[in-house]
């Protein structure tokens, strides 16, 4: 399929803004950068070392400043902020949607986000601090409070006119109009198609849409993100426990949730935030690294003590120190490709305690096949290899042993974490790597006596 002709204009455009701010172009690099949108210049000074970065951040219409804010990651808006005095986060914050805003003020300083509070009418602040009475990853912290809301026994003739007069001020992805009562309780949607392919004569209650349910407010938001993709939603209704309408959710904040979700778990497999700036300064980097090079120190002593006990055994069989690394790896591949489905399972929402059982069941049948396939091969080649069936024996064993084991843990181990609260996309990788070096370098060297010796 060929590439979109949009996605071939922007990559050239930012291209050319490249070659320009390498040719030293400045005026004209400044003209070209804030013919962009708002996302373009994020992502371009996400992709910049942090001298060009604050050069470019200086050439940033204040017009575009917030917008541009709100589209970085967390490492990288942070770090602007931090180098921006009051006038100018004033400035930044000012005409942002109060959504968006919810998720600036957060890492303002405390006077400069009070201010900003205190400068909102009445109605924006309410809504603003509505949002952020609830945490950000939920529907209520993903949320915007501005929606277009009708009375059931209005004509639509009555809500066309309504429409007109709001013109600039409808918001930003109104694909239905949210249907409430007297009281504000979510009654239904209004579909825009509706509203303009019926007779005008009709009301709302006889044309209005009941299928479309509902986002509790203190849903999580992966399980927003669900039912977005589920129902190919472009916005959806927020209700609060009394079912009160308190706002909708537009589908590009759920877009957010699942870049961020899967940078996250691209990310945690190496111990890293997916927020972290790839052009941060070397110590910082250095610093935050060494926590999980630390972990892994201590886990590979772990395993080194394990080969460390049977010392007399592998100085009498040399081809055990050749072999041992095949069963350790074989192990850790099966026990990841089995990680990560489980990960991304409950990622999704779709494990649950009716079907974990199942899963585990499941994976330990494919362990068992394949650790009879592999371990026939691998027992063929190394016995052939060192012309020994009693070697070929041996590390067949020791193969089915660790293929089964790291298909257990790597269908528990996540499951597990996640109960106590623990992040298995950061920390399953490394602790599985460690239960299959253990198992596959105990199930290879402790039976070698038996078949060797």
């Amino acid at each position: 399929m060929s590439e979109p002709v949009t996605n071939i204009q922007d990559d050239t455009r930012l291209k050319r803004l490249q070659r320009t701010l390498d040719s030293g172009a400045m005026k004209q690099a400044g003209r070209m950068l804030n013919a962009l949108r708002p996302g373009e210049i994020a992502h371009l000074l996400e992709a910049l070392p942090l001298t060009e970065r604050e050069i470019l951040w200086g050439m940033v219409d204040e017009a575009q400043d917030g917008e541009v804010l709100v589209h970085l990651t967390d490492e990288v808006r942070a770090d602007l902020i931090s180098k921006m005095d009051r006038e100018e986060l004033l400035a930044a914050t000012s005409g942002l949607d109060v959504d968006d805003l919810a998720d600036l003020v957060q890492e303002l300083p405390q006077a400069v986000t009070q201010e900003i509070i205190e400068s909102l009418d009445l109605q924006h602040r309410s809504r603003l601090e509505a949002i952020l009475s609830y945490p950000e990853d939920t529907a209520g912290g993903l949320m915007n409070p501005d929606a277009v809301t009708v009375r059931p026994e209005v004509t639509l003739d009555v809500v066309m006119r309504y429409m007109r007069r709001l013109k600039d001020q409808i918001p930003e992805f109104t694909d239905n109009l949210i249907v409430v009562n007297r009281d504000g309780k979510y009654l239904g949607v209004l579909p825009l198609i509706t509203l303009v392919t019926n007779d005008p004569e009709e009301t709302v209650a006889e044309v209005m849409s009941l299928d479309a349910k509902p986002i509790p407010v203190t849903w999580d938001d992966g399980q927003v993100a669900n039912r977005f993709e589920q129902h190919d939603l472009i916005s959806a209704p927020v209700i609060n426990d009394d079912g009160m309408l308190i706002g909708r959710i537009t589908i590009d904040d759920v877009v957010d949730v699942i870049r961020e979700e899967g940078e996250h778990q691209f990310m945690g497999q190496a111990g890293l935030s997916e927020d972290e700036d790839m052009f941060a300064p070397v110590l910082i980097s250095a610093q935050r690294r060494a926590v999980w090079l630390w972990i892994n120190l201590i886990t590979a002593f772990l395993a080194s003590w394990v080969i460390g006990m049977f010392e007399a055994t592998i100085e009498k069989v040399v081809a055990l120190a050749v072999l041992m690394p095949i069963v350790a790896s074989m192990g850790g591949i099966a026990g990841s490709q089995t990680l990560t489905l489980t990960i991304r399972g409950i990622a999704l929402g779709q494990l649950s305690a009716s079907n974990t059982r199942w899963l585990v069941l499941k994976e330990l049948a494919v362990g068992a096949l394949n650790s009879i396939i592999w371990a026939a091969v691998v027992a063929v080649v190394a016995g052939i290899w060192f012309d020994s069936t009693s070697i070929a024996l041996l590390i067949a064993a020791a193969i089915s042993i660790n293929l089964i084991f790291a298909a257990l843990t790597g269908a528990v181990l996540p499951i597990a974490l996640d109960k106590v609260g623990i992040d298995p996309a950061l920390a399953g990788s490394v602790l599985l790597t460690t239960v299959t070096d253990i198992v596959g370098f105990l199930a290879f060297l402790g039976l070698a006596p038996l078949f060797l010796l």
